[in-house]
């Protein structure tokens, strides 16, 4: 946390940019922790503005979701089946991928960008079916816009409390622990049982 503030502090919105957008591939950066953390310096600091996190968020994820979707559409499936596991994409996660988009259809692009785990990986059903690149753009970005606001209100919200500040464990363990438990049963009601089984005919 003691390079990221210092880094956060340097780079600003285009570090926020590179991160979202490797938080939107393979690579396992948590927005969770991005975002909110990168907001409040801009609200503390004022050398930039907490909107342009937002839109470097989003800005970031869109371009992650976008390399994943035409890697995977010019791969195809078969590519993706044999060579995903190099890129810690095993074909189990494909085929969740691929059972969570079948019940979800588009819609799943926008709600995919609200909800952990399938957040990474919907660019790849969609890739591979060939999804309408403009609609796949369109709900991509406005689901992470949307994430992406919600989680730096959480980071000014957080940045604001005393005690938090201070770095006293039990606040800082009702934050952390709240997060988990939110996070936790979106991931458990909302992914993992659609992704674990196909589409009911």
């Amino acid at each position: 946390m003691d390079w990221y503030k210092s880094a956060i502090d340097t780079g600003g919105c285009p570090l926020v940019v590179l991160l979202m957008m490797m938080e939107s591939t393979i690579v396992p950066l948590p927005s969770e922790v991005i975002i909110p953390f990168a907001a409040y310096r801009a609200h503390e600091t004022g050398n930039f503005p907490v909107w342009g996190v937002v839109l470097a968020g989003t800005c970031g994820s869109w371009i992650g979701a976008t390399l994943m979707y035409w890697a995977s559409r010019v791969a195809g499936r078969p590519l993706v089946l044999r060579y995903g596991r190099y890129f810690l994409v095993p074909e189990n996660k494909l085929h969740a991928a691929e059972n969570w988009s079948a019940r979800f259809g588009s819609f799943g692009v926008f709600a995919a960008r609200l909800l952990p785990v399938v957040r990474h990986l919907i660019g790849i059903p969609m890739g591979i079916v060939k999804m309408d690149f403009r609609w796949y753009s369109l709900f991509t970005v406005v689901g992470s816009a949307l994430w992406c606001a919600v989680l730096a209100w959480v980071g000014i919200a957080a940045g604001a409390n005393e005690h938090l500040r201070k770095g006293e464990m039990r606040y800082v363990m009702i934050w952390v622990l709240g997060a988990l438990v939110v996070l936790g049963a979106l991931y458990y009601f909302l992914v993992h049982r659609y992704m674990t089984k196909p589409k009911e005919l």
